[in-house]
């Protein structure tokens, strides 16, 4: 996961972690975790997420390289 977009999203959001964790549903213990790579995000979670920035799922969970190798496989 590409800790860092959500990150900055997060912060262009100007929402603490604590603020965003309560936005979403989950606890801010539980939010650190996961934001900072040390738990995986469920998939409902990663919806949550999707939706409340309103960008794909791939631009925020999915390193860039994993993206050019499943075009690759796809073609």
């Amino acid at each position: 996961m590409k800790q860092w977009v959500l990150k900055r999203l997060r912060d262009e959001a100007n929402l603490t972690q604590k603020e965003f964790a309560e936005k979403i549903g989950m606890t801010p213990y539980s939010y650190n975790r996961k934001e900072n790579g040390k738990t995986a995000f469920a998939d409902y979670e990663m919806f949550k997420i999707r939706n409340f920035f309103d960008k794909p799922i791939d631009d925020i969970f999915l390193d860039s390289d994993c993206n050019e190798v499943a075009i690759k496989e796809a073609k």
